[in-house]
C-alpha cells in the first residue's frame, strides 16, 4: 500500500517527461488553481485546461512558491522557471486523473459510488452521519463530483479509513467513463433520473445510460426500477432495488405521520415488515432517506440499529452564507460538515474576503474521528498556520486537548455555552468571522449572536451561480478578449463588496460603478482591480486620484479639467477612458472632436488614456441590428484613427451583455458584463445562465375572512366566496413595488404560485392562500427560480433591471457558497 508519493513516483505513474532538480521530494497536495496554494513546498500544481487555461497562472503559482508542476508537452518557457520542477504530459486532466487512480487502488475497502441527477451529496453526507460509528469514513467534500472534483476527492484516502464514500457527476455525454476508472465503486448507488442537465442528452433512456457507465465493474447496486428503462447495460448480476408498491427487496408499503410529528415509513424486506421513522416530510428527503436504508440493509446494518439513528438523521445544508455581523464584522457561517476538507474550502472562502484585513476562524471538535484526534488536529493547526489566521478559537474538549498544536495566542473553550458567557470579553469589530461547527455544537447560537439585526425578510445571492453565469460568458470571448463588469448600483441590488470579492478571485480585468462614492466603498473594503468610474463629478476628481479610481471622460471642459488636477498633483500616467458618442445620445465625445482630444493628451506625460468605448442603445433588439452595427463601425474608425496619433495601445470596448453573444465581431479588447452575470438574459439570447438572486420573506399570520370582507388599504382586496389570507413581511418600503397589489404580483409558498391581494403596505403584504395548508413562519419566495424577475417586471411593466436595483438596503443580504 503506497501513500507518501515523491516526484519521482508521480512522473512514473502519470508517464511524464521529467524534468526534476531536487530528488526524493514528497508531494502530499494537489492543487489546480494559483488562488487557493496553502502549503506550496508540498504542492504539485497541475495547469488544467477550462474556461481558463492554467498554463496562463503557472508564473502566478511560482512566485506563490511552488515548484512543482504538471504542464502539457512544449507549452512553458522551461527557462523562465529555473527552480521549477517540471512534469511534461500529453494532457494534465488525465494525468490528474491516472494519478488518482493508481491511489485509489491502493487500498482494498469498500468504496461506495453514488451518482444521479438529485440527491447525491445529501445521500453521502446521511450515509456518513448513519455509517460512522461502525467505519472510518473518507468522502468527497461538499459536492465535489466532476472530473477533477473526483480525482482530489479520491486523493484523501489513506490506510486510516475503512470506507469511502465518492459523489460522480456528469453534465454531457462520455463523462462518466473516466469517473468511473478513477472511483471503481465496489457499491453503486443510483439515487434518481430527473432533469438536471437532461439539455446534454438526447432523452432520459439516454441520460440513465449514461450514469450508469459507473457501475460497469461494480459488485452491487443500488437503485429504485422506476428510474431506470429496461434494455439499459452495465447494471450487475446483483442489484438491491427498492420501489413503491411493487415487488423489490425493500417493498415501500405506506407513509404516515407519527404523534411526534415524525414521518414514518412501512415496508417489507425479505418478508418482514420493517419501518423507520424520519425527522422530514418533504418527498426529496423522503427518498434520499430510503436510498439511505437500501444501503445500510446491503452493508449489513442491524435494522434495530437503522431505526435508532434514522430518527435522529440532521438536515443537510450545502452551502457557505456569508452575513453582515455586529461591529463591522463579516460572519461566515458553514456548519454543514466539520472536517478537514471542508475546513480547507471555507478557508479559501475566508482568504477571498478582503474587506477586513484580520481574520477570525472559531471551529468546534470535529466529530468521528475515533483514534485519529492527534493526526486530523495537527493537520487543522497547520492549516490554519498556512492560512495566516491572526486568532482562533476552539471550542470543545477534543480541540481543547490539543491546545498545544495550535498559537499561543489561540483560545480554547470546552462548550459553545462556555465561549457565549465570554462574549461579551472578546471584542469582535471589523473582521472576517468564520464559523466552522459540528451540529451538536450548536453554533447556529453563535451566528445569531454575531450577526447584525435585521428583520427577517432576505436577498439570497447565489455565489456558485454567479461564477457560472461569469463562466459561461467568457466562454463565448476570443481567448485574450478581456472582460468589465458592471458592479453599480450595488450591483445591481446584490451587494458590493461581496460581489467584487468574488469577481477579483475570479480575475475579472475591469470594475465598473457609476459614481466615486461607490468605488471608493471598493477600495476601502481591499478591491484592488482596476475600477472605472463612470459618471465621475468634478467634485470627486482629487479622490479619483487618491484612490485609483479611473474616470470615465466624456467631453473636452472635463477632460482638460482633469488634465490640470492631475498635473497639479504630479501625476504621471493616470488612466482614463474616453468615452464616444455612437448614438446613445447620452454621454460622450462626438467623433468630429477626435482632433481636439489628440491635441490634449499628445505630449501629455500625466494621462494616459486606458480605453476608448462608447454604449450600444439596443443591442438585445433585433429591429436595430442595423443601427447597432453602425455604432460598432463608428467606434472601431474612431479607434483606428486615434491610435494613430498615440504612441502606446489602448483598449477599446462597446460590447454590454447582449452583444457578447449576439454581435461577436464587437468584442473589441474587452466586453461590459452587467445584467447577465446576475442572471437575467435577453430573449435572443441562446445561453445557460441562473438566477443569482431570491428574495425571501415569511408569514407572519394567517386569517380566515368571510365573503364580503375587505382586505388591505382603500378596501381594494375582497374574496368573493371568503377564504385565507396569509400577511407577509415586505412591503413597498423594502422593494416590492406597489403596481403589485390586488393579484398583478404573485409569490410561491411550498412551491404553488399564490397572488396577493388587496392594495402593498410599506412594510407588508397579503396573498390568497386558500386551500393551501400553511403556517405562520412559512417561507415565501417572492422570487428566484420561480417566480422570475422577468415575469414580475412584465407583470408591472417595467424591466428586470427595476426589480433587483429596486430592494431595499434594509432587506439583509447573505450570501451563500455551496
Amino acid at each position: 500500500m503506497k501513500e507518501n508519493y515523491t516526484l519521482e513516483d508521480i512522473a512514473e505513474i502519470i508517464h511524464a517527461d521529467a524534468r526534476i532538480s531536487k530528488k526524493g521530494r514528497l508531494i502530499f497536495l494537489l492543487a489546480y488553481d494559483s488562488r487557493k496554494i496553502a502549503h506550496p513546498s508540498q504542492t504539485l500544481f497541475f495547469a488544467l485546461k477550462g474556461s481558463r487555461d492554467g498554463h496562463d497562472f503557472v508564473k502566478d503559482a511560482y512566485h506563490k512558491g511552488i515548484r512543482n508542476f504538471v504542464v502539457e508537452k512544449d507549452r512553458l518557457p522551461l527557462g523562465d522557471f529555473p527552480e521549477a520542477n517540471i512534469l511534461e504530459v500529453d494532457e494534465p486532466l488525465h494525468a490528474l486523473q491516472r494519478l488518482a487512480a493508481y491511489h485509489r487502488a491502493q487500498f482494498n475497502y469498500p468504496v461506495i459510488g453514488i451518482t444521479g441527477s438529485n440527491g447525491k451529496t445529501v445521500v453521502k453526507e446521511w450515509l456518513n452521519q448513519l455509517l460512522a460509528p461502525d467505519f472510518s469514513i473518507v468522502r468527497s467534500p461538499k459536492s465535489f463530483n466532476s472530473q477533477i472534483g473526483v480525482a482530489l476527492s479520491l486523493w484523501e484516502m489513506n490506510d486510516t479509513h475503512n470506507l469511502a464514500i465518492v459523489e460522480a457527476g456528469i453534465s454531457k455525454p462520455g463523462e462518466m467513463d473516466a469517473l468511473r476508472d478513477m472511483i471503481r465503486p465496489t457499491l453503486g448507488v443510483l439515487t434518481n433520473i430527473r432533469q438536471a442537465h437532461r439539455e446534454n442528452f438526447s432523452s432520459k433512456k439516454a441520460k440513465t445510460g449514461e450514469k450508469l457507465r459507473l457501475f460497469r465493474e461494480t459488485g452491487l447496486v443500488v437503485y429504485s426500477p422506476k428510474y431506470v428503462p429496461d434494455g439499459l447495460p452495465f447494471l450487475p448480476d446483483r442489484v438491491f432495488t427498492w420501489a413503491e408498491n411493487r415487488d423489490a427487496d425493500l417493498e415501500i408499503l405506506e407513509f404516515s405521520t407519527s404523534d411526534k410529528h415524525m414521518q414514518l415509513i412501512r415496508a417489507r424486506f425479505k418478508g418482514d415488515l420493517v419501518e423507520i421513522e424520519i425527522p422530514f416530510h418533504d418527498a426529496a428527503s423522503i427518498e434520499n432517506a430510503i436510498i439511505c436504508w437500501s444501503v445500510m440493509l446491503v452493508l449489513g446494518i442491524k435494522q434495530k440499529t437503522i431505526v435508532e439513528r434514522m430518527k435522529i438523521l440532521t438536515p443537510i445544508t450545502m452551502r457557505l452564507e456569508l452575513k453582515n455581523g455586529l461591529n463591522n464584522c463579516s460572519v461566515i457561517d458553514d456548519s454543514y460538515s466539520c472536517d478537514v476538507s471542508s475546513l480547507a474550502i471555507a478557508l479559501d472562502f475566508l482568504q477571498q474576503q478582503n474587506q477586513h484585513q484580520k481574520r477570525t476562524v472559531i471551529l468546534s471538535d470535529i466529530p468521528e474521528i475515533g483514534n485519529q484526534k492527534e493526526m486530523v488536529y495537527t493537520k487543522v493547526a497547520q492549516l490554519i498556520q498556512n492560512n495566516s489566521i491572526p486568532r482562533f478559537i476552539g471550542i470543545g474538549p477534543d480541540i481543547s486537548r490539543f491546545a498545544e498544536k495550535f498559537s499561543p495566542t489561540a483560545l480554547f473553550f470546552p462548550s459553545t455555552d462556555h465561549f457565549i458567557a465570554a462574549l461579551s470579553y472578546l471584542s469582535f469589530r471589523d473582521e472576517s468571522i468564520l464559523l466552522k461547527g459540528a451540529r451538536k455544537f450548536a453554533f447556529e447560537r453563535i451566528s445569531r449572536l454575531l450577526s447584525a439585526k435585521t428583520h427577517e425578510t432576505s436577498l439570497e445571492i447565489n455565489l456558485n451561480a454567479l461564477e457560472a453565469n461569469l463562466k459561461s460568458y467568457k466562454a463565448l470571448l476570443n481567448p485574450k478578449t478581456k472582460v468589465m463588469v458592471m458592479v453599480k448600483a450595488f450591483s445591481y441590488g446584490s451587494g458590493s463588496f461581496e460581489i467584487a470579492n468574488v469577481l477579483q478571485f475570479n480575475q475579472v480585468d475591469y470594475l465598473a460603478v457609476a459614481y466615486a462614492d461607490e468605488g471608493i466603498v471598493l477600495r476601502k473594503a481591499g478591491i484592488s482591480v482596476p475600477i472605472m468610474v463612470m459618471n465621475p463629478d468634478l467634485s470627486a476628481f482629487e479622490s479619483l486620484i487618491e484612490y485609483q479610481l479611473e474616470p470615465e471622460i466624456f467631453g473636452l471642459d472635463q477632460l482638460r479639467t482633469f488634465a490640470s488636477i492631475v498635473k497639479a498633483k504630479g501625476v504621471v500616467g493616470f488612466p482614463v477612458h474616453i468615452k464616444l458618442e455612437t448614438g446613445m445620445h447620452r454621454l460622450g465625445f462626438e467623433p468630429a472632436q477626435l482632433s481636439s482630444i489628440i491635441v490634449c493628451v499628445t505630449g501629455n506625460n500625466h494621462l494616459r488614456i486606458a480605453s476608448v468605448f462608447s454604449h450600444l442603445a439596443a443591442s438585445a433588439n433585433p429591429a436595430h441590428d442595423a443601427f447597432t452595427r453602425e455604432q460598432i463601425s463608428t467606434l472601431k474608425c474612431f479607434s483606428e484613427e486615434l491610435a494613430k496619433a498615440i504612441d502606446y495601445p489602448f483598449i477599446t470596448h462597446i460590447a454590454n451583455t447582449a452583444a457578447i453573444s449576439r454581435f461577436p465581431e464587437a468584442q473589441f479588447d474587452m466586453v461590459r458584463l452587467g445584467i447577465g452575470l446576475y442572471g437575467i438574459k435577453s430573449a435572443e439570447e441562446d445561453l445557460y445562465i441562473q438566477p443569482v438572486a431570491t428574495l425571501k420573506t415569511s408569514i407572519s399570520q394567517i386569517k380566515a375572512i368571510k365573503a364580503g370582507d375587505t382586505v388591505g388599504y382603500n378596501r381594494n382586496g375582497s374574496l368573493a366566496n371568503g377564504g385565507m389570507i396569509a400577511t407577509v413581511g415586505i412591503g413597498y418600503a423594502d422593494g416590492y413595488n406597489r403596481r403589485f397589489g390586488n393579484g398583478k404580483g404573485t409569490m410561491r409558498i411550498k412551491g404553488v404560485s399564490v397572488p396577493t391581494i388587496g392594495d402593498i403596505c410599506m412594510d407588508m403584504c397579503m396573498l390568497d392562500v386558500s386551500g393551501l395548508d400553511v403556517r405562520e413562519g412559512e417561507e415565501v419566495v417572492v422570487f428566484g427560480e420561480e417566480p422570475r424577475v422577468e415575469a414580475l417586471a412584465e407583470a408591472i411593466g417595467t424591466i428586470p433591471y427595476e426589480v433587483l436595483t429596486g430592494v431595499s438596503q434594509r432587506v439583509k443580504r447573505i450570501y451563500f457558497y455551496e
